[in-house]
């Protein structure tokens, strides 16, 4: 709240009346009571809603490091975790076999993966991996982390409100979604703020309109 140094003694008593009434408009106004007709509105630190548009300056910064994380990494397309055809097994490599058991008739295909692993392609898990590695070195630092507190900190990291979704608390923990899309990709993140123990892991949005998971991996 915004505080007037000086005695009191200075106002006269109509001047203490308008005093008292500009001090109550600031304190209203900076504890951002919602307002009708478009203005500000007042929201919890868990909302997903945007209260307010980030400054040019932050919105640059947030980009320029969306383009560095991509320029580390490789191109996209290619997802070395999905498996291109069954393995043929070698004819001149003997087959172990337990005793008492009847090798298999045809040969053992891989598991297909599902979930991010299916989706995402070798360049989504590279820049989420330096997503991930900044994220939680600062979430570490959290001892009490409330969902105020991770929001702040994800801010000081560059990610802009409109990134930041599903902000909610979990007992002692505070769960989120980050949108990392870029160019039409579907990459985004789902982060556990636990202090010691805080993780971040890839997960999968819509590539279009509003953001929305698709896929996660984590429980």
């Amino acid at each position: 709240m915004t505080h007037i140094r000086g005695p009191i003694s200075v106002f006269t008593p109509g001047r203490r009346v308008l005093a008292a009434a500009a001090l109550t408009a600031l304190a209203l106004t900076g504890c951002g009571t919602e307002q009708s007709g478009g203005g500000r509105q007042s929201g919890s630190a868990g909302s997903s809603t945007v209260s307010q548009q980030p400054s040019p300056e932050r919105a640059a910064a947030a980009q320029a490091l969306f383009d560095r994380f991509e320029k580390a990494c490789p191109d996209p397309g290619v997802n070395s975790r999905r498996p291109t055809g069954a393995s043929k097994p070698d004819p001149d490599e003997p087959e172990t076999v337990a005793p008492g058991e009847t090798p298999p008739a045809d040969p053992i295909e891989p598991a297909h993966p599902t979930g991010p692993e299916a989706e995402l392609d070798d360049r989504d898990w590279c820049v989420s991996a330096h997503h991930e590695q900044r994220i939680i070195a600062e979430l570490q630092m959290l001892a009490d982390p409330t969902p105020a507190k991770v929001r702040a900190a994800l801010n000081g990291l560059g990610y802009t409100d409109e990134r930041i979704h599903h902000l909610k608390q979990d007992g002692k923990e505070t769960r989120f979604h980050l949108d990392l899309r870029e160019d039409g990709g579907r990459l985004c993140a789902s982060g556990l703020a636990a202090g010691a123990v805080s993780d971040v892991v890839p997960c999968v949005a819509a590539a279009e309109g509003p953001f929305k998971v698709t896929s996660e991996a984590r429980p």
